[in-house]
């Protein structure tokens, strides 16, 4: 048992042969349930009842209802619903609403404007391939690419057809061109303004750190999308998206219609135990402000801006009330940002382990959460928070450094 540990403290049992073992294994295993997942459809709905892409019908039917000049029926739940039943011939599909405000219909009438499956296919690999990109752009080293593809909030938001893959490439992009190229760094920033319970932190970054032209290109860009869209679509859409927030922070966030055990955040697991609404807004409130403290300081300090950009990325998804277990792509970047601090500078104890853990971890915890009740995904982001924080206290000074630091 004793030599069991030692291997988890110093990491010696995560090779890169055996990363990359596990990375195929994993592959091969996701590949062939997606094959016979799509082969044992009906069509375009799943053994479930389901459509293939269940989230992207919600893009694909705002997308179809802009074509048709009719897009703020997608913010009504009962329009958008029958739009989304409408693409499968009327078949009773589950509702997937649309919550995105109207700048955000540019990509869901691009999407709407070949057949689904084909808009589907579009979206998944544009998008993944940005998110490969930026993975390898990070940590620039032969075979990246692999443990970025296997990583398990991949094949979460590709059975989702969801739009993690967007908001990994757009944070992780920015920070990657921050220093060489802020204008551009700062016009990502301002498209993540499209899921902007992402970006709460990133301006309080920007502005510690004394990033004023990314701040800048970043306020710019997020003020021309808003006004563009009103001078497209005018101010009924606006204000049919601010009516149907009530029904988006009262159902879906607060009541959990989507199942507190795939959201991971601290508000979600306060529901899930049994406490009231009030109870868990403060309790996200406090986290929020514990967040944006420590950021804040991280990004005025002397760290390395690996830390500071994984610090980032986490933070961003513990910040929000309302983070899904497939927008954990994110942490990939996270990860691969810490990943290239400790291959430089080394691993501290137990910091290689717990990076397997958060890479594992997508796979995981909507299973975990459901069975028992244990937020693992909430629970392993604070721990990789609190160990960035540490590691950048050591760089700081603030902490004395410990003598535990071997290259891998």
């Amino acid at each position: 048992m004793t030599r069991f540990w030692q291997k988890i403290r110093t990491g010696q049992w995560l090779t890169a042969e055996r990363l990359q073992g596990y990375s195929i294994i994993l592959l091969v295993l996701c590949a062939i349930a997606i094959v016979v997942w799509v082969a044992a459809s009906d069509g375009l709905i799943d053994r479930r009842g389901q459509p293939i892409g269940t989230d992207f019908s919600n893009v694909y039917a705002a997308g179809a209802l802009a074509w048709q000049g009719l897009a703020p029926d997608a913010y009504d739940p009962g329009l958008q619903h029958a739009a989304e039943q409408a693409i499968f011939g009327g078949r009773p599909v589950p509702f997937y609403g649309w919550h995105y405000p109207p700048f955000f219909f540019a990509i869901a009438m691009a999407a709407a404007a070949f057949p689904y499956a084909w808009g589907l296919l579009l979206w998944l690999v544009t998008s993944l391939a940005g998110y490969l990109v930026t993975v390898c752009a990070i940590v620039r080293r032969p075979g990246t690419w692999l443990p970025a593809l296997a990583f398990p909030a991949v094949f979460i938001n590709i059975g989702h057809g969801q739009n993690a893959f967007f908001t990994a490439t757009l944070i992780g992009g920015a920070l990657v061109l921050l220093d060489r190229r802020p204008w551009v760094s700062g016009i990502l920033i301002g498209l993540l303004i499209y899921k902007p319970q992402f970006g709460v932190l990133i301006p309080i970054a920007l502005l510690a750190g004394g990033r004023w032209t990314t701040f800048a290109a970043a306020a710019l860009t997020a003020s021309a999308l808003a006004v563009a869209s009103f001078a497209i679509s005018g101010v009924e859409i606006w204000h049919a998206f601010a009516v149907s927030t009530t029904f988006t922070r009262t159902v879906i966030l607060e009541q959990g219609a989507t199942g507190w055990h795939k959201i991971q955040s601290l508000f979600s697991a306060v529901r899930m135990w049994g406490g009231g609404i009030h109870l868990a807004y403060a309790a996200q409130a406090m986290l929020a402000a514990a967040l944006a403290i420590s950021i804040a300081w991280l990004w005025r300090s002397r760290a390395s801006y690996d830390l500071k950009a994984a610090a980032l990325c986490t933070a961003s998804l513990l910040v929000t009330p309302y983070v899904l277990d497939y927008d954990l792509v994110v942490l990939g970047i996270a990860i691969a940002f810490l990943a290239r601090h400790g291959l430089a500078h080394g691993f501290i104890s137990y910091e290689l382990s717990l990076l397997a853990l958060a890479w594992i971890m997508p796979l995981l915890t909507r299973t975990i959460a459901g069975a028992s009740g244990l937020p693992l995904g909430l629970i392993v982001m604070m721990m990789l928070y609190v160990v960035i924080l540490r590691r950048a206290a050591m760089e700081a000074g603030v902490i004395f450094r410990s003598d535990a630091f071997a290259k891998a």
